[in-house]
């Protein structure tokens, strides 16, 4: 057993610890606290900041703004915007004669389990052609912007990497949710007689076996990872150059009286983010008929429902100028490199039409 006089040391070291000045960072509360000095109480408002500061831990960051005030005998700083999960703080008291007390809190990240997913890839066909021009990838939720193509790979059937087979812009193509990626093929590589081709060969070649592979690591706007890899397999067929003929599309007249869908059907898929927005359909007066559009397996037809009964008459559905196939032909006019333009900027729905009647 300890001696009295042992005793007596131990319990006044222990109350020296108790009450040495600390500084605590308080999570529940979002306060950073200065503990146990007794000068707390006594000290001018004015000399808070003075005494104690918090900051980001580094270089050349000037202290947090927030308010300051006296609790239970602590000095007590409340951050005018509250920390931020990931970040790491240094709080500093330099209590008058004394030597300053530095303490770094690391606010740490919530574990966050990942839950963004590629949702598919257009075309959803599994044989492309072999001057395929481009891919739609779709992810279930707003994605980070330009780091894309690090984590786009293709390989051949080998399992060696086809050598830079996308055209790599220094401005990513987004859809304005952040959903949908545009990833293009280089055109030098499609196009023939082009440099590009010439030195590397075409990307594709028919006959071919081809994974399209997107890593995990690419990370939502969230700044979280993938769920999930995801890979896309396809065979290579040969190359299409010959323009849409849409003398060779068939359509499926909906009946009078019902929201039976109208229904287009193609003899090749065509690009599908395209098929949604360059398509309507009008009345025999010209209005537009409002409705709701589906594209259908392998994107070889549109299918639109109308908001309202279809009602007997004459109807067209007005085709815009950018309408293409999987390989960038567009309506009576093969592939060309200035398919690249922005053709949203002067989209049309004159040029081409496609009558039919409700009986």
């Amino acid at each position: 057993m300890l001696s009295m006089a042992a005793r007596g040391v131990l319990a006044a070291c222990l109350l020296l610890l108790v009450q040495s000045p600390a500084v605590r960072f308080d999570g529940a509360r979002n306060l950073f606290l200065l503990e146990h000095w007794t000068g707390a109480a006594q000290l001018p408002a004015e000399r808070y900041r003075d005494v104690f500061q918090i900051s980001v831990d580094a270089p050349d960051v000037p202290p947090m703004l927030g308010q300051y005030r006296i609790e239970a005998g602590a000095l007590i700083f409340s951050p005018q915007y509250p920390v931020q999960p990931g970040v790491k703080y240094r709080a500093v008291a330099r209590i008058p004669g004394a030597a300053p007390i530095t303490t770094l809190v690391d606010i740490p990240k919530p574990v966050v389990k990942p839950t963004t997913v590629v949702e598919r890839i257009y075309p959803t066909s599994s044989v492309l052609p072999e001057n395929q021009l481009k891919f739609y990838i779709h992810f279930s939720a707003p994605m980070a912007r330009g780091s894309g193509y690090n984590h786009i790979v293709l390989r051949d059937q080998n399992g060696s990497v086809v050598e830079v087979p996308f055209l790599e812009l220094t401005e990513e193509l987004w859809d304005p949710t952040g959903q949908r990626f545009t990833l293009f093929f280089d055109p030098g590589r499609i196009k023939r007689g082009l440099v590009s081709q010439q030195q590397l060969g075409i990307a594709l070649k028919e006959g071919g076996r081809y994974t399209l592979s997107i890593d995990r690591g690419w990370k939502d706007a969230q700044g979280n990872p993938l769920a999930a890899d995801f890979q896309k397999v396809f065979t290579v067929g040969p190359p299409d150059r010959q323009p849409i003929d849409i003398r060779a599309w068939t359509v499926r007249e909906p009946a009078s009286g019902t929201r039976n869908p109208l229904t287009l059907v193609f003899p090749e898929s065509l690009d599908h983010a395209i098929l949604h927005r360059d398509l309507d359909v009008t009345d025999a007066s010209g209005a537009v008929i409002e409705g709701g559009v589906t594209i259908g397996p392998e994107e070889k037809s549109w299918i639109f429902t109308p908001d309202v009964a279809w009602k007997r008459g004459a109807y067209t559905v007005r085709l815009g100028t950018a309408i293409a196939d999987l390989s960038g032909n567009m309506i009576n006019r093969p592939f060309e490199i200035d398919v690249f333009d922005k053709v949203d900027d002067a989209l049309t729905h004159s040029k081409f039409v496609f009558p039919f009647i409700v009986n």
